[in-house]
């Protein structure tokens, strides 16, 4: 299977992960801010659940797929199909991780 616009792929996955680690924070009493900082959401969600550290190397790589969409004059790198693909394998982790812990 190809990915027709894998910078659109890359950041709509980003957008999604970022709104599953906002509902985890919200679940647990975090008030809602305007940020999109994925380190600093990650922060505050570590906080609570330890267990997602191991995360935040994929974390980091997808919020580079956010730059390339959003900037692409600045990212300078195009993102393939394979960059997509692995992060999505990761991140299904993550979020499987997410919904239990929002469970609890």
């Amino acid at each position: 299977m190809s990915i027709h616009d894998a910078e659109a792929a890359g950041f709509y996955l980003q957008q999604a992960v970022e709104k599953f680690i906002k509902a985890f924070l919200l679940s647990k009493g975090w008030k809602l801010e305007r940020i999109h900082d994925f380190e600093a959401l990650l922060n505050r969600a570590v906080h609570h659940e330890r267990s997602l550290e191991p995360f935040r190397a994929v974390c980091q790589k997808i919020t580079g797929f956010y730059i390339v969409e959003r900037y692409p004059t600045i990212a300078g790198d195009e993102l393939s199909d394979e960059d997509v693909r692995q992060a999505l394998m990761q991140v299904k982790a993550l979020i499987e991780k997410v919904r239990i812990e929002m469970r609890k």
